[in-house]
């Protein structure tokens, strides 16, 4: 029997290369962020194969809003950490 569903990772390149328009209007700086965002949408894609969502780009925006997620859970516990610091030299 054939797949009904092309292989994940190379529909994901696919959909990642669909924005190289968009990336080459950006600012060089904002090309790396852009880059690093495709790539927190790489790091999922053993998640996404399984998601069986039929439009990719849910699945790399979903990947990027998680490794944000992830960042903004790290910033906000070293603030935290950083505040009792502050409060014990007062």
């Amino acid at each position: 029997m054939g797949r009904t569903v092309p292989a994940f990772r190379p529909a994901l390149e696919r959909e990642i290369e669909s924005w190289k328009d968009f990336k080459r209007a950006l600012r060089p700086e904002d090309k790396k962020i852009f880059d690093k965002l495709m790539n927190h949408a790489r790091i999922h894609a053993d998640a996404g194969s399984l998601s069986a969502r039929t439009m990719l780009s849910e699945v790399l925006f979903f990947s990027i809003a998680i490794e944000q997620e992830k960042k903004i859970d790290l910033l906000e516990k070293r603030i935290k950490e950083l505040e009792k610091i502050i409060k014990k030299i007062e």
